[in-house]
């Protein structure tokens, strides 16, 4: 606790930059075309705080706080009106992936089933001129399948490697960024080399997707709709850029709030939109019903895992797994119990407090588990402070009970189950143990210095 505070109030202090620097930031925003008062807040109006995020302005630089500020609506309408223009060398394909949290927000907010919400979206999205509307649910499905081997690997070789365990998940980026900038070599060594879904989704559009329709990686604009404003800062990782075709991975990144102020500043209702099946990786496939993986608010890491090393490591299959809720409900515990010993221990810590009393843990060396699913969200991602939010900030408490019951609700598919990944295994990525799985799902986290100067961001 102590910890946080000091953290906390280094960060409140940090807000208070001079005007120099916040207007440069204001100036930007004047002609956003967004600033109508609606049921969210504009990119003007809301600060990052420690509270909210574990991105703060402590943890990002100048030139990173400028390319973050580019990833709102006005760039997305940037490349619709590219495409308008005669010069065809300047068009873009553009194509917009759907984090699986964001579509209960558009389900619970338009009293929608989450199967007609992604439909809707992807009508309303295509209306708009976008070519290609994803779910990223497959990208998912290749993180959780990289992250389980992995967790077997360390823990077999647990004995030999110092910093094989506890093994902390990699999937959300405000946790990342604070791992490298603040807990450094501590914990990095420690974190899952798997990509988070967003990236293999930048991966498998940039790489598997241009190749199939035959273009190159540049020529595609790729947008994601996230939950959270930390997915916009991982898009910039210099790790997931191909310097040959000058290219993110992942161009772009908006809230699903902010596609709701796009519909608000067109007045357009879900309701009034044509459904359109939101579209495949593989030719000319369309989707089917939504699905979703094991966890209750997130990508569900932790009982993937868990089940999966409960079967390779002790031959024990595991069918439902029992969260035991330590200090609090964004911090439980889940065992597994053979011949009276206690042979894996995980949990999920949600939030930064449990992150920090997790890390106090760490340091003191009284830190017992084999598996961490970190999120800086408490709730989890469903929390994302990209959706759900008041006018005021605070999270919309019903609308996210709503959100949940609609999550809960989606049916779950095991990733080991998807046939589209286990060809892509053979076909696109040379088998399961090759150096392409390693160069395309896979990155490495280390401690990062910073040299330049914070940016009080505004959002």
């Amino acid at each position: 606790k102590h910890v946080f505070y000091v953290l906390f109030q280094e960060c409140s202090k940090k807000q208070k930059n001079d005007d120099t620097q916040s207007t440069s930031v204001d100036a930007l925003s004047s002609n956003d075309g967004f600033e109508e008062k609606n049921e969210f807040h504009t990119l003007a109006n809301a600060k990052i705080l420690l509270s909210d995020c574990l991105a703060c302005d402590n943890c990002m630089t100048s030139e990173e706080g400028a390319r973050v500020f580019q990833q709102n609506q006005k760039e997305l309408f940037r490349i619709l009106n590219l495409n308008k223009k005669c010069d065809t060398s300047k068009h873009k394909v553009l194509a917009v992936s759907i984090c699986p949290q964001s579509l209960p927000y558009f389900a619970a907010k338009f009293n929608l089933s989450v199967n007609d919400a992604a439909k809707r979206l992807c009508g309303f999205l295509k209306s708009l001129g976008v070519h290609y509307v994803f779910d990223t649910t497959i990208a998912a499905d290749f993180s959780i399948l990289e992250s389980q081997r992995e967790f077997v690997q360390r823990y077999q070789r647990r004995n030999q490697e110092e910093h094989a365990l506890p093994m902390f998940a990699s999937a959300c980026p405000g946790w990342i960024r604070y791992a490298e900038r603040v807990l450094t070599n501590l914990v990095t060594s420690h974190i899952c080399t798997a990509k988070s879904p967003q990236q293999i989704m930048g991966s498998l559009v940039k790489g598997y997707f241009a190749r199939q329709q035959n273009l190159s990686p540049d020529k595609i604009f790729h947008v994601i709709v996230a939950p959270c404003y930390d997915k916009k800062l991982e898009a910039l990782r210099e790790d997931f850029y191909t310097a040959l075709y000058n290219s993110q991975e992942v161009d772009c990144v908006l809230t699903s709030g902010e596609i709701v102020q796009i519909m608000e500043q067109k007045n357009v209702s879900m309701k009034d939109v044509t459904e359109v099946a939101v579209d495949s990786l593989f030719d000319e496939i369309k989707e089917g019903d939504v699905v979703r993986h094991d966890g209750k608010r997130s990508d569900g890491y932790l009982e993937h895992i868990f089940k999966h090393a409960a079967k390779e490591l002790f031959g024990m299959d595991v069918e439902e797994i029992t969260y035991k809720a330590l200090k609090n409900k964004d911090f439980q515990e889940v065992t597994l119990e053979k011949d009276g010993e206690t042979v894996l221990r995980f949990a999920a810590a949600y939030g930064f407090r449990n992150i920090q009393n997790m890390v106090l843990k760490l340091k003191k060396g009284k830190f017992l588990y084999h598996f961490v699913e970190v999120l800086a969200c408490p709730g989890g991602c469903l929390n994302g402070k990209g959706q759900a939010q008041t006018e005021d900030g605070k999270p919309d408490k019903a609308l996210l009970n709503q959100m949940e019951e609609v999550y809960a609700a989606i049916p779950v598919r095991l990733p080991e189950t998807n046939m589209h990944v286990q060809k892509m295994y053979q076909d696109w990525l040379e088998g399961m143990d090759s150096k392409k799985v390693q160069e395309t799902l896979h990155t490495k986290y280390s401690a990062v210095n910073q040299t330049a100067s914070s940016l009080d961001i505004k959002w």
